[in-house]
C-alpha cells in the first residue's frame, strides 16, 4: 500500500527584503526570479514529482492569506494542478499556526497524511537530490519520525539558523542533537569547520497527527487556538477560511521555537536528512545575485540592462532601460514607481 503523501505549501509571507519588487499585493513568492516559473509555482511542482511506485502524493494543501488567493488559483492553473485546499489565514499568525490548520485539513474525515511541508519562496538547482531526499524525509515520518531538511553548507553564512547533528555531513540522516540560533561570523566559521552544522532549510516532513500531538505537548495554547479557529470555519468551492475572530486570539510562533526545538531529548524521534540540491531561500538580493546567471565578472542582469565595467553586480530592470557603469558589489532594481540602488552584501537586511 502506498503511503499517502500531502504537499504543504506555506504562501502567506511579504517578502519585504526584495522591495520593490515584492510588495505587499504581490510578495516575492509569486515573483519569476529564475526559470520560467514563479517561486510558488516550482515548489508546488517539487512535490508533485516525490510520486512514486510507494508514494501517493494527493494534490497540495496551500496556506495563504485572502488577499492572495485569487493569485494563488491562477499560478496553479498555468502548471495545471488543481489544489486540495487553499487555507487562507485571516491574519498573519507566522509558521505554528499556519502548520497546525494545514495539519487540521488533513485530519478532516479520519486521514493522516504525511505532511511534506515547505515555504513558497525557495530554489533547488539539482530537483532529483531533492526528491531523493525528501522521500528519505517520507520514510522517517511514515514509522512515526519527525524528519527536517538540513542543508550542507558551503559558507560561514550567519543569515540562517543551524541544526547540529552528531556525525559529519553526507551520512544521509541522523538524530538531531540540538538547534542553534543564527550565529555571528566567528561561530559560523567554527560550524563550518567542524562539520557538524547544517542550515535549517525551514522544511519539515511529518504525519498530521504527529505534528498535533507535538504541539499539544509543548504549546497547548497554540493547539487549542487554533482549534477554536478551525471549528467556525466556512468552505467556498476551493477556499478554507477559519474564523476570523478566533484566530486573532492565536499566539504567533514560528515552527521552530514553540515545538521543534523541543523535541532533541524529548523522547520524540526528530530526524535531519541531507539535502544537497542546490538549495537557496532568496531571503533577499544578494541571494537573488548568487543563483542568477552570472558574466565573467560575477555581474547578473534581468530586463532591458546594460552593465560595463562592473563586477559581481546584479541589474533587475522592469520597465525601463537601466545603464550602470563602474559598480562593484551593488544591486540595482527598477520598477515603474521606485528604484533600489544598495550595496549587495548590505541588501541582506530589510529595506
Amino acid at each position: 500500500m502506498k503511503t499517502p503523501v500531502l504537499p504543504v505549501i506555506m504562501a502567506g509571507g511579504s517578502g519585504t527584503r526584495l522591495w520593490p519588487l515584492s510588495r505587499a499585493g504581490y510578495p516575492k513568492q509569486f515573483l519569476v526570479l529564475s526559470g520560467a516559473h514563479s517561486l510558488f509555482q516550482q515548489a508546488v511542482s517539487r512535490l508533485q514529482d516525490l510520486a512514486d511506485d510507494t508514494l501517493a502524493v494527493q494534490p497540495p494543501l496551500i496556506v495563504g492569506n485572502e488577499e492572495h488567493r485569487f493569485l494563488v488559483l491562477d499560478q496553479l492553473r498555468e502548471i495545471g494542478v488543481e489544489p486540495a485546499a487553499v487555507v487562507l489565514e485571516p491574519a498573519g499568525r507566522n509558521t505554528a499556526p499556519a502548520l497546525t490548520l494545514a495539519a487540521l485539513q488533513a485530519l478532516e474525515g479520519g486521514a493522516d497524511p504525511v505532511l511534506v511541508v515547505t515555504p513558497a519562496d525557495q530554489t533547488v538547482t539539482r530537483p532529483e537530490a531533492f526528491t531523493a531526499a525528501m522521500r528519505r524525509a517520507v520514510a522517517v515520518a511514515a514509522r512515526g519520525g519527525i524528519a527536517i531538511l538540513g542543508i550542507v553548507p558551503d559558507r560561514p553564512e550567519t543569515g540562517y539558523g543551524y541544526i547540529r547533528a552528531d556525525r559529519a555531513a553526507g551520512a544521509g540522516e541522523a538524530a538531531v542533537d540540538r538547534f542553534v540560533e543564527k550565529p555571528d561570523l566567528a561561530t559560523a566559521e567554527r560550524y563550518l569547520a567542524e562539520g557538524q552544522y547544517f542550515w535549517n532549510a525551514g522544511m519539515f516532513v511529518l504525519k498530521a497527527s504527529v505534528w498535533m500531538a507535538a504541539l499539544e505537548r509543548f504549546r497547548p495554547d497554540i493547539a487549542h487556538a487554533c482549534s477554536a479557529a478551525w471549528a467556525p470555519r466556512s468552505t467556498d468551492a476551493r477556499f478554507v477560511r477559519p474564523g476570523k475572530v478566533e484566530f486573532a486570539a492565536v499566539p504567533a510562533e514560528s515552527v521552530d521555537y514553540p515545538v521543534m526545538e523541543r523535541c532533541p531529548g524529548s523522547g520524540i524521534d526528530i530526524r535531519m536528512v541531507d539535502l544537497d540540491a542546490g538549495w537557496n531561500d532568496l531571503g533577499a538580493w544578494e541571494a537573488v545575485w548568487q543563483v542568477a546567471e552570472k558574466d565573467a565578472a560575477g555581474n547578473a542582469s534581468v530586463g532591458d540592462a546594460i552593465v560595463n565595467d562592473s563586477r559581481n553586480t546584479l541589474v533587475h530592470a522592469t520597465s525601463r532601460l537601466v545603464g550602470v557603469v563602474g559598480l562593484d558589489n551593488i544591486v540595482v532594481v527598477e520598477t515603474p514607481d521606485a528604484v533600489l540602488v544598495a550595496d549587495r552584501e548590505i541588501g541582506r537586511a530589510h529595506v
